[in-house]
């Protein structure tokens, strides 16, 4: 393997160069100790030394062996002479009775008197002294490896992380969130698995493969040469079978990350899933990638069966061979005793064996190269933007002048679409600037520049005429405050949350900040106050509480240049007056840059900038550019037209409210972090994938809500390990494969006890007397071997490729199966911070892989030992009962050490498991939220958070380290112990009882066979621990009934659907926060045909009723009517089937236009000409024309290749392709700017003819036209009507239109 593809570490940019790519999917091997200390290094020397010592063990056994074999010999020779009356012995030689010597015809004289049973004593205590060194070794060989192999493992986990989070933006907008936290989980396991226990293993077999030739070479050179003429032959079949396993693995690997960030995609938009009934659909685009990874697994699974099969079959011509020309060599030349001829066969034997047993080393040792490819090719880039670096200056004072000189950017991840063009542009200190323009012309793209999250590709941008690439990155960024539109919250408290703005801030700061952004109060209505949990993203805190947590997280940093990244839009009325008072109160003094659709909000802006298409057009005041009549008036006057009412100058202060244009636009790459499991961002609903309290590690779960760890966890710490029976029922479609697979393992395991016959025939030959009958015997059991060589080569193909097949295809059934399950599941379900996205892919990579663990090739291994040690006792017990017996007592201790490991290793691999979850929860919501971190520049206190949470494994995998070895070395010494014991038992019975030597070595070495592969059963027990208890948590999963069915069995349908909905006294809570009420007894009925419109401050319940009807979830008490039907009783595909829902932050697929549209209706084929159509009526089809590969162009992870807008266009699309009953229209327009949101809401408006249609908005002027305005405060409804009626009313309705005064 020497000459293994060096590593280039030219990462191209994205893999351009793929010829490059293509040689080198692997890394040197010694590279992957890059990261050894000097006390690791000594600890794998001394490692290495035991493991050569201990190698040496069983070439030092056979000298011993090949004495005991002479005198066996000789003995028998001995009694066959005196069993002639004549013949008598006197001083050790054999003399006539006459008193004459005897001698045989070559005139030598015959030795007697063999003391057998001294001399098998001395034997013993060789042996037993062997074993007790053999003991010391290995433990010290395994010990020192796999600590060593931990402490390293350990340092590659902080490096890659540390390195990640250093990482530009642009990297992670080119890596998938999914295929980093494989990447961190998986691929650093491989490369453990390749640089610990394996490596002494590997250099144990090495050194016994050496010692084992110069046992041959002492013993007798010619046969010796004879036999290593045929060695390369083995060699060459496992240097390439090393090879092609590498390629094969890295492939397979490749293939499954595939599959994995589908997984990854879909359980992180489940509601969306849901909403659109595709569970169907997504998981037959799981499996297709599933499939690719299953064929490398079967290719890989044929490739090892034939070169096992080739190995086997030179090893059992070898042996027929060495028999015949050693015999030749005792016989007819006398140069070797028998002894040495067994001395010289075995030495070379162990020598092919240990050889032929490095080989499953090479895999790992594969397999952990071409894992580390991709990690160390991370480890080793060089961030184009440093966030660590201490480089550049710190300038003493800031001003806050920002100048964009010539700016010419576009995104790393879409080289071919300009974002900024050319742009020129100033922002002066301590003034107020406003961007204003459409969507993706360019607005937060600034932002994201003033940021340094990307650096631009011309042009230059200057802090105080300073190029901000000459300053340091961790200062400019401290002096930034941002708060953007989709603020990133991190699942811990509120406090933490507000306190990673700036670490070392007080309470009394805290509290002060929350005053200044309008928090205080809600925060302190609290049942927890400042330690209330706000789950992942955020999800526990509706959107208008998370943009306040932001801004005070923002202001708490007191910094000099603040960022509004449309900061208010997410907020309703009531909020937003006081959001939008208390940013006007911080911005003074400071260089502040807002953007915002929503003009009313930037009238009072010093400046105002207009932009298009990546450009700066227009600069001035509110007036001046009015007067310009450019961008900024066609804004101003769309906006205008829309109001309802008719003041001219559309100043009046209810107007600024209905004006309330809130696009998001962010452009491109824009907020992966967002977290994307809900249909709904900003509301309360959003509760998806809570993390355990990931800084603090404890399980306090959201917001009051105290869980007592031990008992919430009682049932997931400690799983029942499943049933094989059950494992293999999911193997069934394949029994044929097994079946022969099966056939081929028992075959092979039969092997060894022939091989035991035969060999133990050839001692026997040696002691007949009549020479021709010794070479007739002899060349008849050469022939034999031959036999057994030709049926071994193909036995073992058919067990290889058989088990890799069934077990591949298990792999396959269980992950699709599994994520099946998961889909299922009802929404409630993924509210469990243990079923977050993350945890769940992991246990779909991880648990089906260990599951085939136990299966494939493994059933083959179990047969093949069984078949074995059956035939070995069969015969044993045949030739001599009372030896076998004495042999046998040791085969429980052999099997109760590999019992032991086992044992030992699975209490571990749950630790261990659980442990590595905290710190992938750490890792996963750093690598999603890596904007908000970046902007906050808290990579730092992730990176040791994580690190922390990785202490706890690391000390496990040292204690495991002690238990294993000892272990090991009582498992390795114990057949020392059983060979002293055996032979000099059987020196007595052949002394005493006259039982033929032949028959010793017979049952000795049947019984040491089948002990070995008793040996081989249960080192494979790790493996099928893990693997049962792997799918005992994957049966749970499948398991666990759903609490709202989504079979297409369950429940009723109609025909006539009319779309009538009522909401009868609705109670309801989230499961996962018991103790908020969130409806409180909602009560409203729509007509079929007629709108509704929710409208209420946010937190007040009007997103969760809409996930009431669309059945996320059922009420706790009340009912929902559907064509007074209650909704539990309607059959869930049917009822969403006739929903169709469009959402404030629509989630797209990682797909292209056209098959997000199509998404809409997965029961049928979408044409082409439908999809042009929807896209038509949804003001989408123009735009699309306009890219380069029309409907077929990619939106990216999340859409984020597209504007806000274009996105929600899309979405709109993709519910008229429903052709729904009802229409659910969650704040639809609010993302869109005034062009499109004219067009956008005529195409609603016509969409929402003849549909039951709900509305939510923030916006009124958009609901004025609705039949039944409902208007909710703490989940209920305190007054209805239509627009005009509750207007006369008076109440709170009137209040909101006219003043925007709060809901109480």
């Amino acid at each position: 393997m020497k000459e293994s593809i060096k590593l280039t570490s030219t990462l191209g940019k994205g893999g351009e160069d793929d010829q490059k790519e293509k040689n080198t999917l692997s890394v040197g091997y010694f590279k992957l100790f890059r990261f050894a200390t000097w006390t690791d290094i000594v600890m794998m020397v001394v490692g290495s030394l035991c493991a050569l010592l201990h190698g040496a063990a069983p070439p030092l056994m056979l000298l011993v062996y090949g004495e005991i074999t002479n005198t066996f010999v000789m003995h028998d020779l001995e009694i066959q002479q005196l069993k002639d009356p004549n013949k008598t012995c006197i001083n050790n030689t054999i003399y006539w009775k006459n008193g004459s010597v005897y001698e045989t015809a070559e005139n030598s004289t015959i030795y007697c008197g063999v003391d057998i049973e001294a001399q098998m004593t001395t034997f013993a205590f060789y042996y037993a002294g062997i074993g007790l060194g053999v003991l010391i070794v290995s433990y010290f060989q395994i010990v020192l490896w796999v600590s060593a192999a931990a402490r390293q493992t350990h340092r590659i986990r902080k490096t890659f992380f540390l390195k990640v989070m250093q990482m530009e933006i642009g990297w992670f907008d080119c890596n998938s969130v999914g295929e980093l936290n494989t990447r961190i989980s998986d691929d650093i396991n491989r490369i453990n698995n390749a640089i610990a226990d394996q490596v002494s293993i590997f250099i144990e077999r090495l050194s016994t493969f050496v010692f084992g030739f110069m046992v041959g070479f002492i013993g007798g050179w010619k046969l010796t040469l004879v036999v290593i003429a045929a060695t390369p032959l083995i060699g060459i079949a496992a240097g390439l079978m090393a090879l092609a396993v590498a390629r094969l693995t890295g492939r397979g690997l490749r293939a499954y990350a595939k599959a994995g960030a589908v997984a990854d995609e879909v359980l992180s938009s489940i509601r969306t899933v849901a909403a659109f009934g595709a569970e169907e659909k997504e998981v037959e685009r799981y499996d297709k990638n599933l499939v690719e990874a299953q064929n490398w697994g079967v290719k890989k699974g044929a490739i090892i069966g034939m070169f096992q099969g080739y190995l086997w079959c030179i090893i059992f011509l070898f042996y027929a061979l060495t028999f015949w020309y050693g015999s030749k060599l005792v016989i007819d030349t006398k140069e070797l005793t028998p002894g040495s001829l067994v001395q010289v066969f075995f030495g070379v034997l162990t020598a092919a064996m240990s050889f032929g047993q490095a080989s499953p080393c090479l895999e790992a040792f594969a397999s952990g190269r071409a894992a580390a490819k991709s990690i160390f090719d991370t480890i080793d880039r060089e961030p184009e933007i440093d966030c660590f670096s201490e480089e550049g200056y710190k300038l003493d004072r800031v001003k806050g002048d920002i100048e964009f000189h010539n700016v010419t950017f576009y995104y790393p991840s879409r080289p071919d679409i300009m974002i900024l063009n050319d742009l020129k542009m100033q922002i002066k200190a301590g003034e107020t600037t406003a961007f204003v323009g459409p969507s993706g012309s360019g607005k937060s793209t600034t932002v994201q520049l003033i940021q340094r999250f990307y650096d631009p590709q011309g042009g230059m941008v200057t802090l105080d005429g300073h190029d901000i690439r000459t300053l340091n990155i961790q200062w400019l960024r401290s002096l930034i405050g941002i708060v953007e539109q989709e603020p990133a919250l991190f699942a811990t408290t509120i406090a933490e949350n507000i306190r990673f703005g700036r670490p070392e801030v007080t309470m009394e700061e805290i509290i002060q900040a929350t005053k200044e952004a309008n928090a205080y109060n809600f925060i302190m209505e609290l049942p927890q106050k400042f330690d209330t949990l706000v789950g992942a993203g955020g999800g526990q805190m509706s959107g208008g509480q998370k943009q306040r947590i932001a801004i005070a997280r923002a202001l708490i940093r007191n910094p000099r240049i603040l960022l509004l990244d449309m900061a208010t839009s997410a907020l309703d009325n009531e909020s937003e007056a006081v959001v939008q008072e208390a940013l006007d109160k911080v911005r003074l003094g400071r260089t502040t840059i807002s953007i915002a659709h929503r003009l009313s909000t930037i009238r009072n802006a010093d400046v105002i900038v207009g932009f298009e298409h990546g450009q700066a057009v227009e600069r001035g005041t509110h007036s001046e550019l009015l007067e310009r009549k450019g961008v900024y008036f066609t804004l101003i006057t769309l906006q205008n037209q829309n109001t309802s009412s008719t003041t001219n100058d559309g100043v009046s202060e209810a107007q600024k409210e209905d004006f309330d244009l809130k696009v998001r636009s962010f452009s491109c790459g824009s907020y992966r972090s967002m977290n994307r499991s809900s249909v709904r961002l900003r509301s309360h609903s959003q509760l998806s994938d809570c993390v355990p309290d990931a800084l603090s590690g404890s399980l306090r779960i959201l917001s009051g809500m105290e869980i007592i760890p031990e008992n919430k966890c009682e049932d997931d710490e400690y799983v029942e390990p499943a049933p094989v029976a059950r494992i293999l029922k999911y193997n069934q479609p394949e029994w044929p494969y097994i079946l022969l697979g099966s056939l081929g393992a028992a075959a092979n395991g039969s092997v060894n006890p022939i091989y035991a016959i035969l060999f133990s025939q050839i001692l026997g030959t040696f002691a007949i007397q009549d020479l021709n009958k010794q070479r007739e015997q002899i060349s008849g059991i050469c022939g034999l071997f031959c036999i057994v060589a030709v049926a071994s080569f193909f036995t073992q193909f058919v067990q290889g490729y058989s088990f890799a097949k069934s077990g591949e295809r298990l792999t396959r059934r269980l992950r699709k199966v599994g994520f099946q399950a998961i889909l299922q599941q009802e929404i409630g379900w993924f509210d469990d911070p243990q079923n977050s996205p993350g945890a769940l892919t992991t246990r779909l990579a991880t648990d089906a892989s260990m599951v085939q663990a136990a299966t494939g090739s493994q059933i083959g291994m179990i047969i093949n030992s069984m078949a074995s040690i059956g035939a070995c006792f069969i015969i044993a017990f045949y030739y001599s009962w009372k030896l076998t017996l004495v042999v046998i007592c040791f085969l429980p201790l052999i099997g109760l050490s590999g019992i032991f490991q086992t044992k030992m290793l699975t209490g571990f691999a749950n630790e261990d498991k659980k442990a590595m979850e905290e710190a992938g929860q750490v890792s996963s919501e750093a690598v999603a939220n890596i904007r908000t971190i970046a902007g906050i520049a808290k990579e730092r206190s992730f990176v040791e958070s994580y690190e922390q949470k990785l202490e706890l494994p690391y000390k496990s995998a040292k204690k495991r380290a002690n238990i294993y070895g000892l272990c090991f070395g009582f498992a390795q010494c114990v057949i020392f112990m059983a060979n002293a014991a055996s032979f000099r038992y059987g020196g007595y019975l052949v002394s005493s009882e006259g039982l033929h030597y032949v028959f010793v070595f017979r049952v000795i070495t049947a019984i040491v066979v089948s002990g070995l592969s008793l040996g081989r059963a249960s080192s494979f027990t790790p493996d099928y621990a893990k693997a049962k208890t792997a799918a005992a948590q994957f049966f749970k999963l499948l398991d666990r009934v759903p609490k709202i069915s989504i079979k297409p069995k369950d429940g009723e349908k109609w025909d006539m659907f009319r779309g009538e909905i009522e909401f009868l006294d609705c109670k309801f809570t989230y499961p996962t926060r018991p103790d908020t009420q969130v409806l409180n007894g909602l009560a409203v009925s729509v007509k079929p045909g007629q709108t509704l419109a929710f409208v209420g401050s946010s937190g007040c319940g009007k997103s969760t009723s809409v996930q009431l009807l669309e059945r996320f979830y059922d009420p706790d008490e009340g009912q929902v009517l559907i064509d007074g039907r209650p909704s539990h009783t309607v059959n869930v595909p049917f009822l969403r089937a006739q929903i169709g829902i469009v959402s404030q932050e629509p989630v797209l697929f990682d797909c292209s236009i056209a098959e997000n549209i199509q998404y809409g209706d997965n029961t049928r084929i979408i044409s082409m000409e439908e999809i042009v159509e929807a896209a038509k009526k949804a003001y989408l089809h123009d735009f699309v024309m306009t890219l380069p590969d029309k409907y077929e162009t990619q939106v990216g992870a999340l859409g984020s290749q597209l504007s806000r807008g274009q996105k929600q266009r899309i979405a709109i699309a993709r519910a008229i392709i429903r052709n729904p009953k009802i229409l659910l229209l969650d704040e639809a327009t609010s993302a869109l700017d005034t062009e499109s949101e004219k067009t956008v809401q005529s195409a609603l408006d016509e969409a929402r003819k003849g549909r039951t249609c709900i509305v939510i908005a923030h916006r009124l002027s958009t609901i004025q036209t609705a039949d039944v305005i409902a208007v909710m405060s703490h989940g209920v409804i305190i007054e209805q009507g239509t627009h005009d009626t509750l207007m006369v009313k008076r109440g709170a309705y009137y209040k909101l239109v006219t003043t925007g005064a709060p809901i109480s």
